[in-house]
């Protein structure tokens, strides 16, 4: 299903995204959400975005497209949507938030989990704050998104970046490389509350050896999506599968391979909903939350947050 709906977006976008990693991740946000693609309802909504803000911004760029596609495939009224996607990113810029990209990014978050609470804007924040203050010059604006999701923890803010440092250092033991990708890593295994830390780091390391007998480099860019796979059960399993989703697109999408495999993790995370594979009772929400995750991270890493630092009216 995925390839097709690559296919009709690819046909639809070709001379409007430019960049064949972002028609890549909107074409999954249809798959994940279960949502048929409409490719004429997607620039339409992309053309109202255009007109509501202001020229020099990132919802100006082909990035509206990927905006777009968020607002259509999880509202049923994707324009009153954005209305509210726009008001939550000015509370944002409020609260503290740089202007730009993954403010955007981390308002689609927000509004997402069914709400705009501005105690989660505030808690937010004050993790980003403590984790820049851990880690001053791997921290920047691609992590609002997962502080944004971190902030949903009950857990106090202080334990809590005690927490995910515990993940940094123990996977750094373990032969993770230190780095934005590993700081990456530790925030999305921090996400859910009552998994055993031990066991998943466990997990990952145990993912990392499964990635190389398969024949797939773990390259340090992956570590957010080895992350994700830890919070299933039977690993090798998991990247089996993996690797057939991932071979399959690599037979379509040839030059993109290593977004195929972020792609294929995507997918995977996304057909477990009904499977007892989670180590987290909750299955919806957590996937949820990875995919979530999974979206900000794949944007970082097609560089998509790097364009715009300006407001969006």
């Amino acid at each position: 299903m995925y390839k097709d709906v690559y296919a009709d977006a690819k046909k639809k976008l070709s001379w409007k995204v430019t960049d064949q990693r972002s028609v890549m991740l909107i074409a999954s946000l249809y798959v994940t959400e279960n949502h048929e693609f409409d490719g004429d309802r997607l620039e339409k909504m992309a053309d109202f975005i255009k007109k509501e803000v202001g020229f020099f911004t990132t919802l100006q760029s082909h990035q509206r497209y990927l905006f777009a596609a968020m607002l259509i495939t999880r509202f049923q009224e994707p324009e009153t949507a954005f209305q509210s996607f726009i008001t939550t990113y000015k509370k944002l810029v409020d609260e503290g938030f740089s202007m730009g990209a993954y403010t955007y990014i981390s308002a689609m978050v927000l509004i997402s989990a069914d709400g705009t609470d501005e105690e989660i804007s505030s808690r937010a924040m004050e993790v980003y704050k403590k984790m820049r203050k851990k880690h001053f010059f791997l921290t920047g604006q691609s992590d609002y998104p997962l502080a944004m999701l971190l902030a949903r923890r009950t857990q106090d803010t202080d334990l809590l970046i005690d927490h995910i440092e515990y993940f940094y250092d123990k996977l750094n033991l373990s032969g993770f490389h230190k780095g934005n990708d590993l700081q990456t890593m530790s925030h999305i295994l921090s996400l859910v509350e009552g998994a055993d830390p031990d066991e998943l780091v466990t997990r990952c390391t145990e993912i990392f050896d499964f990635l190389k007998q398969e024949g797939i480099r773990p390259k340090s860019m992956f570590y957010p999506q080895i992350a994700m796979l830890a919070f299933l059960t039977n690993g090798k399993d998991q990247i089996s599968e993996v690797k057939e989703i991932r071979e399959s697109l690599n037979d379509v999408i040839r030059w993109q391979k290593d977004m195929n495999f972020m792609m294929a993790v995507n997918l995977h995370l996304s057909n477990q909903i009904e499977k007892p594979s989670l180590l987290q009772m909750n299955l919806s929400t957590t996937i949820e939350a990875l995919l979530q995750a999974q979206q900000s991270a794949t944007i970082a890493a097609i560089g998509g947050a790097t364009a715009a630092t300006h407001n969006g009216n």
